[in-house]
């Protein structure tokens, strides 16, 4: 896996390595209140890659997933760290996932929703934070029930609260954070979508960048580190990908 200059060139056109970091998303990134600096598994993982290069490493870091998706597909970025959509595989080429995430739907206390089933009813309006992965999988699967659009993932308990809608969706940990803090809230039992998060890289820099970054993120999840990133940053529910059979 050694890079030569063609490679860096094809991964780092302006000399260094510049990655996606969405904050939206807490499973993959959220802010040390310590420093007010990024971190995360898919920050550690930059930096892995990076170290792997050789190159040095400059964060563009965004709130939504879609702004960091439209900075991969745009060149402002070098890589990103995205649920991996048929949309979105338009212009970015998508390793195999390296975490698994739970998309769940959370309902006030006292709602006649019970189950997954009863979601996607004429009437009802489902809250998602604006580009995301659910957006997009919904926009898609839902055929009754109304979708309204949140800026942010982490704004959509807020706005579904604020707006008095029935159903808010998004990851898991996030809703049940949002329930812990507000109360009077339930997730509903099981998952929606079980989103697969993946590394890309624009499609334009050729097939020889995406298969390297691939096999990078399989090393990653082989060698346990995608498994230590989420232990270390205290991310429950989330799973590492296993390793991609040959």
């Amino acid at each position: 896996m050694t890079p030569d200059s063609d490679l860096l060139a094809a991964f780092a056109p302006t000399g260094a390595l510049r990655a996606s970091i969405n904050l939206g998303n807490p499973i993959l990134a959220g802010t040390d209140p310590a420093t007010g600096q990024p971190r995360g598994v898919s920050v550690d993982l930059a930096g892995e890659l990076a170290r792997r290069l050789g190159l040095e490493l400059e964060l563009a870091v965004f709130k939504t997933a879609g702004d960091s998706v439209n900075a991969v597909a745009a060149g402002q970025a070098d890589v990103g760290f995205f649920a991996i959509d048929p949309k979105r595989g338009e212009q970015i080429a998508f390793t195999a996932p390296y975490v698994i995430i739970e998309g769940a739907y959370l309902v006030r206390q006292d709602s006649p929703i019970a189950r997954m089933e009863d979601v996607d009813r004429a009437g009802q309006r489902i809250v998602v934070g604006k580009g995301s992965a659910y957006d997009l999988y919904l926009t898609r699967e839902i055929k009754q029930a109304e979708i309204f659009r949140a800026p942010s993932s982490p704004a959509v308990v807020d706005t579904f609260l604020g707006e008095n809608m029935e159903v808010a969706a998004g990851v898991r940990q996030q809703l049940e954070a949002d329930a812990r803090r507000l109360g009077g809230l339930r997730l509903l039992d099981g998952h929606f979508m079980l989103i697969r998060q993946a590394m890309g890289l624009p499609k334009r820099r050729g097939g020889r960048a995406a298969a390297w970054l691939a096999a990078f993120v399989e090393d990653m999840k082989r060698t346990g580190f995608v498994a230590g990133a989420l232990a270390r940053h205290g991310t429950p529910g989330a799973s590492a990908a296993p390793p991609e059979t040959a």
